[in-house]
């Protein structure tokens, strides 16, 4: 919006709007933007929320100390969407499909959140929408979304070509080339694709989802794997430095940069109100939400590989949960005291302060790991 009205109408009026047409200023000021919404309505949001009495149940079989949770305001995840969009609507270039991908992927998965915290503030209890309702609406916005990154693929915007670390000349195409231009079987040669982009997106929406149990932890993950999100996403849209680097060059991903760098802003700010002990909870209104984001950026800037490793925290997380479901089903044994896995160390003994950084650090490692990729090919 400001970078229509400021730039592209009043740019012929007063040259020094021209700074508005440099990505790096408005990620910064996206950024930025994000950074002192959540700070200033933030308290309002967490008044609101206690005055609605919509407080966090905690469930019984978890750590005993989390008892005195209860009643945390929660649902503070729709701080973090609004956050996250106002910004990237008032800094990014509104004509670009990928940003409005981006904004109403975070929306519908926010969307889906708030149905199974508003079910969970009802039925006083912490059972929100059944696991196959969720499970399937997220599908569903998953669907949705490689539709129309393959709607873009037709017009050579997008490619449904994967880049894969360390091998810079081998990039597999996830649509079968037989059956493109066949038209009764089209639907079927682009499934493959379909498929993974599904994956991708519902497996990081809810790997985020479960890393979500302690104050703070979650959201500063997010912080790290968003900016590294924004690094890989400027380097994909610029020139210079998808030629020196040897990535597949899009030039209208760059822009999504905007949206990462309001993440990060974003994030920050919900952090300031997260950080333990936690005033308020995001809910899978946030989670979902932010897993849907991550996800969905990697997919359009075809970094789906290296995701493992930009969230290395939630992966470890989703697969520690996998682990324990498995092995109780099969041995009737679990591996961990408690999954997912940060609720293993709470029982080992460490204090919630110690689990958080500790964990922060690693996602830190992952994170700068997926970064030194870049030139590893």
């Amino acid at each position: 919006m400001l970078y229509w009205l400021l730039y592209l109408k009043l740019f012929h009026l007063f040259p020094p709007f021209r700074i508005f047409r440099y990505l790096t200023f408005r990620t910064a000021f996206a950024s930025l933007t994000a950074l002192f919404t959540g700070l200033i309505v933030g308290p309002l949001v967490i008044k609101r929320l206690r005055d609605f009495q919509i407080g966090q149940y905690i469930r019984e079989e978890g750590p005993k100390a989390h008892q005195k949770k209860a009643g945390t305001p929660t649902m503070g995840g729709l701080l973090i969407a609004i956050s996250i969009v106002i910004p990237t609507l008032l800094w990014a270039d509104l004509s670009n499909r990928f940003v409005w991908i981006a904004i109403l992927s975070t929306s519908a998965f926010a969307a889906i959140g708030f149905a199974d915290d508003y079910t969970k503030v009802v039925h006083r209890r912490n059972l929100g929408l059944t696991g196959k309702a969720k499970m399937g609406l997220q599908i569903a916005t998953s669907v949705l979304i490689a539709v129309a990154l393959i709607a873009m693929q037709t017009r050579g915007l997008y490619s449904t070509k994967l880049l894969v670390p360390f091998v810079k000349q081998f990039r597999p195409d996830l649509v079968i080339k037989t059956l493109e231009h066949q038209p009764h079987l089209w639907p079927l040669a682009f499934l493959p694709f379909v498929v993974f982009v599904v994956l991708v997106i519902v497996g990081s929406s809810n790997a985020v989802n479960l890393t979500d149990g302690l104050d703070g932890l979650a959201i500063g993950c997010t912080v790290i794997a968003a900016g590294a999100l924004a690094v890989l996403t400027y380097v994909s849209g610029h020139a210079t430095f998808a030629a020196y680097l040897e990535l597949q060059r899009m030039p209208q991903v760059g822009e999504l940069t905007i949206f990462c760098g309001a993440m990060v802003g974003a994030a920050i700010g919900f952090l300031w109100y997260n950080a333990h002990p936690a005033e308020v909870f995001m809910g899978d209104v946030g989670s979902l939400a932010l897993g849907g984001a991550i996800g969905t950026v990697a997919v359009m800037i075809k970094q789906e590989l290296l995701l493992p490793f930009i969230g290395g925290v939630f992966v470890i997380e989703a697969v520690s949960v996998i682990l324990q479901v498995a092995s109780y089903k099969l041995r009737k044994k679990r591996i961990f005291k408690m999954a997912p896995i940060h609720h293993h160390f709470e029982l080992m003994g460490w204090s919630e302060s110690k689990i958080i950084v500790r964990f922060w650090i690693a996602s830190l490692v992952f994170a700068l790991f997926a970064l030194t990729t870049l030139k590893l090919r």
